[in-house]
């Protein structure tokens, strides 16, 4: 397997499942014998004994092994590395509430973790904590006692995850070599619970591009055709005829797009005919919105382009718009003796807005 490391970290792997075994195996029971045998060449290699080779053999002196700081991690691969970063900064951003001390204790399992002996010393403290203890590295961190959850970047592509026990036997087993893999399937156990929750907290948040790649030409077969720009008035007709033809079971021909458009739009056949509603079905055709139907002139939107699609209408016309509306006078609160539920979600919406500007420190 081709790789690059940076430290003790794989940037770069030509076949991770092929390394995800390798890794495996360092886990399962035969690695314990090779464990050991690493254990004392260092010991009888490196290290001056009271006692020669005969004198051990009489006696039967030998050496137990034992483990204590053990960690278990996993790399996150980014091809762009500007995903990576922006995956890593929002998470401690927009998990500010979500992360709560009893998921937490969920997650490193401590409601069905046994004491196998009392902390005389100090208790277990929870704590969530993120550092930054050098230039462009950032630590987020979760502390329980001798367990410890760790996300940081590695390099430009790597985002990696830490599952550490820094005393084995806090995991419940015994700390002896023999348990090496009971303890690292413990450590994984961890680590696989806490990965779901991150994902679930911050992945609608990590950008695909889709955003920044619509505007931009595409390419249909050997035709090139212009981006999309939701800005102008007829691709937001063009959207809004789409969602509404959606259900058809049996998709929809140019001819009925450049129907329904006029009709929302109240303009002439001449201002858009069947021909331009075909020429904005290719501007979606090639951005992977909506797809011909084989055998067939008719269309139909992609399941990923309609979701995408209707998300910026509503967004547009729901959201957008009345924001705007309402920053543009943001002086003037209307006094409505009884308001609709709909005007006290937008109340509560621009509210909470002003507030996402101050923590983003922006002026408004």
């Amino acid at each position: 397997m081709e790789f690059t490391k940076e430290g003790n970290c794989f940037t770069h792997i030509s076949d991770a499942a092929g390394l995800a075994r390798v890794a495996d195996t360092l886990s399962a029971e035969p690695a314990i014998g090779r464990l050991t045998r690493v254990c004392e060449r260092w010991i009888y290699t490196c290290l001056s004994l009271a006692l020669d080779s005969e004198e051990q053999t009489a006696s039967g002196f030998c050496y137990q092994y034992s483990v204590y700081p053990l960690e278990y991690s996993r790399n996150l691969l980014f091809p762009v590395g500007g995903q990576r970063e922006k995956a890593f900064q929002a998470l401690g951003d927009r998990t500010r509430a979500p992360r709560d001390v009893p998921r937490i204790k969920t997650i490193l399992g401590r409601r069905c973790r046994l004491k196998t002996r009392p902390h005389k010393k100090r208790a277990a403290e929870w704590s969530i904590v993120v550092e930054k203890p050098v230039y462009n590295l950032t630590l987020f961190k979760v502390h329980c006692g001798y367990l410890t959850l760790k996300v940081y970047t590695k390099g430009e592509h790597v985002l990696r995850t830490e599952a550490v026990v820094h005393n084995a036997r806090e995991l419940g087993c015994c700390r002896s070599l023999s348990s090496f893999p009971l303890i690292v399937c413990r450590l994984r156990g961890i680590l696989e619970r806490f990965h779901p929750v991150l994902s679930s907290v911050d992945a609608c948040f990590i950008d695909d591009g889709t955003l920044e790649r619509l505007p931009l030409p595409g390419q249909l077969g050997a035709t090139r055709v212009g981006g999309i720009d939701f800005n102008q008035a007829r691709l937001r007709h063009v959207v809004q005829a789409i969602v509404a033809l959606s259900p058809s079971p049996r998709g929809f021909t140019a001819s009925q797009l450049a129907g329904k458009v006029r009709s929302q739009s109240g303009q002439a056949e001449s201002e858009y005919s069947p021909r331009r509603a075909a020429y904005d079905l290719k501007k979606l055709r090639a951005q992977q919105l909506a797809r011909r139907i084989e055998t067939t002139r008719r269309y139909e939107a992609t399941p990923e382009g309609l979701r995408a699609l209707a998300a910026w209408w509503v967004l547009h016309d729901k959201v957008i718009k009345p924001l705007l509306a309402a920053a543009s006078q943001p002086s003037i609160e209307p006094q409505i003796e009884n308001p609709t539920p709909i005007d006290q979600r937008y109340r509560a919406l621009r509210l909470d807005m002003q507030g996402l500007f101050q923590e983003l420190g922006l002026a408004a």
